[in-house]
């Protein structure tokens, strides 16, 4: 029988003695010593039973074993969280390294996987925890800055760069070298910037890189954006998306023709919603093909297309034979100029599904960006079936919530709120002392209906449009944003941040 093990997640006693146990061994055995007492140590395994792992860790630990049997998926984690670098043994490294700077280069290891310590080099070992650690901390980003004093490192955790370490300027050129191996990148080039992706592991699952590489004043800047589809949640229903708007979402996806366009600005979730709506038609037999600038997320199921300006393979120029390979949904990755929005209204009014992203503040402005292109009003009102607006919003962190008053500075915007509790994170070990901790979107929905397409018609001013549709019915970002801020999710500080654009 399986045995569920809550205790198994701590692993406290790997943890203090997991030098013992090479990560390798633990991995290839699928084995984890989590508890212990003066006579007998706990180990947890799952099939096969491993006969010479356990009598390995008897022999270590000089105590009798007592064998439990659990899920793979358990066991795995808990291996992942044991063998993850704490901050203090990363930025140990970083001091060990600066101390001694005379570091030999080596060979790129591809599908190398992040746990393993036995490599001796270094930077390796600084770049391989630095990695790991931005994944532990769910970051979505890593930068890597170099400046006149040393190389900045920070993460973007929660959509905020956080500072974590900062290596001396005398390793810095062997990070950089390291990165650029790894992306399998040209070396010697430091006047050019370069763009590169690389796979590594975390236990048993790959993680995605997409680097980037510009020259800067004081050196070569990297960024890389995490790809962890382990994390990626492909369902509509899971995005938190308030229910009427879902329904709408919903009716919009399933019309046999037209152009869904999702809005908002760079980092607030579009690619995901686009996904998510792929994902739940996937399960039809239609042909589903996308273009993006580059595709981030590989699919089976649906032809993935990357732009790509050497070969001038543009948006406007892969949609052209897109529309020659019989497609019944097309995703475009973003709508920049007139021949791209052309090409997507007409495939849209001849028997395709459109799904694309728009880069505007908010879903009536997305109107006026096209008509700003040069489309007709009139073709804008037969395609479109809706526009979607999101943002993400940091939401308080659980661990260290308390509730107070509205603040003092808000008082006189919000009169209606002023006798009203919120809440907010006063810092802790979880959140990295932010007071925040994940992230949740809020959204507005504009259906194209025969109401509103009259007044497009008339005018296409962004915000007569928004007055019409709010007599309609429509509820933009900021209300949506307060109803959270009112229910303890987010604080007041983050809704005026994330939804300045509106008047308030």
């Amino acid at each position: 029988m399986t045995e569920t093990l809550p205790d198994l997640l701590n692993a406290s006693l790997i943890v203090q003695k997991k030098r013992l146990i090479p990560y390798k061994v633990a991995l290839g055995a699928k084995c984890l010593p989590f508890e212990e007492d003066s006579f007998e140590i706990q180990v947890a395994y799952c099939d096969p039973y491993p006969f010479e792992a356990l009598d390995t860790i008897a022999v270590l630990f000089k105590k009798k074993i007592t064998p439990f049997l659990v899920e793979e998926d358990l066991l795995l984690k808990a291996l992942e969280l044991c063998y993850q670098s704490s901050d203090k043994e990363t930025q140990n490294l970083i001091e060990t390294a600066n101390k001694n700077n005379a570091i030999e280069s080596s060979e790129s290891l591809d599908g190398h996987d992040l746990l393993d310590e036995s490599e001796s080099n270094p930077v390796i070992r600084i770049v391989n925890a630095i990695f790991s650690e931005a994944i532990k901390m769910g970051a979505s980003d890593i930068h890597f800055e170099p400046s006149e004093k040393g190389l900045s490192v920070r993460y973007r955790v929660d959509g905020v760069l956080l500072l974590r370490h900062t290596p001396a300027k005398e390793i810095e050129s062997q990070i950089i070298a390291r990165l650029k191996v790894l992306a399998q990148l040209d070396i010697a080039e430091s006047r050019l910037p370069q763009d590169g992706r690389l796979k590594l592991k975390i236990n048993k699952r790959s993680v995605d890189f997409r680097v980037s590489v510009i020259p800067v004043a004081f050196g070569e800047r990297i960024v890389l954006r995490i790809l962890d589809k382990s994390h990626l949640s492909l369902s509509l229903d899971r995005l938190g998306i308030p229910s009427d708007i879902l329904e709408s979402i919903h009716q919009a996806i399933n019309v046999p023709e037209g152009m869904l366009l999702v809005t908002g600005p760079t980092g607030s979730g579009k690619t995901t919603t686009l996904y998510s709506a792929l994902n739940k038609l996937l399960q039809d037999p239609i042909n589903i093909m996308t273009i993006e600038d580059p595709v981030e997320y590989r699919f089976s199921g649906m032809a993935q297309i990357s732009v790509n300006s050497k070969i001038n393979l543009s948006f406007a120029s892969g949609l052209k034979h897109i529309l020659r390979q019989d497609p019944d949904v097309i995703m475009i990755g973003e709508i920049r100029d007139y021949e791209t929005a052309e090409i997507a209204i007409q495939a849209s009014l001849t028997g395709h599904r459109v799904f694309s992203t728009l880069h505007t503040n908010d879903a009536p402005s997305a109107i006026t960006r096209l008509v700003d292109m040069g489309i007709e009003p009139y073709l804008v009102c037969s395609s479109i079936t809706g526009v979607l607006a999101q943002r993400l919003v940091r939401k308080i962190c659980p661990a260290c919530k308390i509730e107070i008053a509205m603040p003092k500075a808000f008082k006189g915007r919000f009169p209606i709120l002023e006798s009203h509790t919120f809440f907010k994170g006063s810092g802790c070990d979880e959140c990295f002392y932010t007071g925040y901790k994940g992230r949740i979107g809020i959204y507005e929905f504009l259906s194209i209906t025969s109401s509103l397409k009259k007044h497009i018609l008339k005018a296409q001013d962004a915000d007569s449009l928004k007055d019409h549709a709010i007599e309609l019915g429509f509820k933009d970002l900021h209300a949506q944003a307060l109803e959270m801020a009112k229910k303890g999710i987010t604080t007041l500080e983050e809704v005026l941040s994330v939804t300045k654009s509106y008047n308030i």
